[in-house]
């Protein structure tokens, strides 16, 4: 084989060699994009949720922009029932529970299994003992308004600030604690419900078109990659939908 002949040859290797890392790259960068998770898992769901940065707070108002608290005149699930969304919470998550005399909607004791502390906490209506137990917004409205429900027609909002997916009874300390801070800011001290919690935000964020923050996005990857299995919870799944 002449020098020349040589060249050509080794050319044609090195360009073939290159070309194989150009494509091996190229799929290790989709593969990296698409965050991995089986379909119907919560990992595979987050990974299809734009990200953005956050909008601004300008505008934000509870009650004017996500309707009066706990309204039963939304499309939320449940709704329409005659019992508020806040009893409504209550009834799903406490047992042991004894309505008002005379009502089937309104909770006048319970006991709660705290899913953001593991603890339990006894529920007993009264100015003074209610506030033990609160109902979360696990995504929280203000945190929903910087991630495009701004953008989201005023039914839809209200749908949201009373969908059973997006809401839970809990520990009210814990809950003031958190105030509206994302998963990057915020996460239950109860690990064991982390992944849950997670993948209900993550599910609440796709159903609303919601987006997450490069950070937010980087917390709940975090969390969901030690339980890939972490399924993507619907209104029908334990835990969310109502009795």
């Amino acid at each position: 084989m002449n020098p020349r002949t040589t060249r050509t040859a080794l050319a044609a290797v090195l360009l073939t060699a290159a070309l194989a890392g150009c494509s091996s790259s190229g799929d290790e960068a989709h593969d990296s994009k698409s965050g991995g998770g089986e379909p119907g898992s919560a990992q595979a769901a987050l990974a299809e949720l734009p990200v953005k940065k956050a909008a601004s707070t300008s505008g934000y108002d509870r009650e004017a922009k996500f309707g009066p608290a706990w309204s039963d005149r939304t499309s939320a699930p449940g709704a329409g029932n005659s019992c508020d969304t806040r009893n409504d919470i209550l009834a799903r998550d406490l047992t042991d529970k004894k309505f008002k005399d005379g009502s089937k909607c309104v909770i006048d004791a319970g006991t709660l299994a705290d899913p953001y502390t593991g603890g339990k906490i006894r529920f007993e209506r009264g100015r003074k003992t209610s506030s033990a137990v609160q109902i979360d917004h696990i995504v929280a409205l203000s945190n929903a308004w910087r991630t495009g429900a701004q953008k989201l027609p005023q039914a839809k909002r209200e749908a949201l600030a009373n969908d059973p997916l997006n809401l839970v009874s809990a520990d009210g300390p814990a809950n003031m604690g958190k105030g509206d801070k994302d998963a990057a800011a915020w996460l239950p001290a109860n690990k064991k419900f982390q992944c849950a919690y997670v993948a209900r935000q993550v599910a609440v964020k796709k159903a609303y078109g919601l987006w997450v923050t490069s950070e937010e996005g980087d917390a709940m990857r975090k969390v969901l990659s030690g339980c890939p299995g972490e399924a993507l919870p619907g209104e029908g799944a334990k835990g969310v939908a109502l009795r």
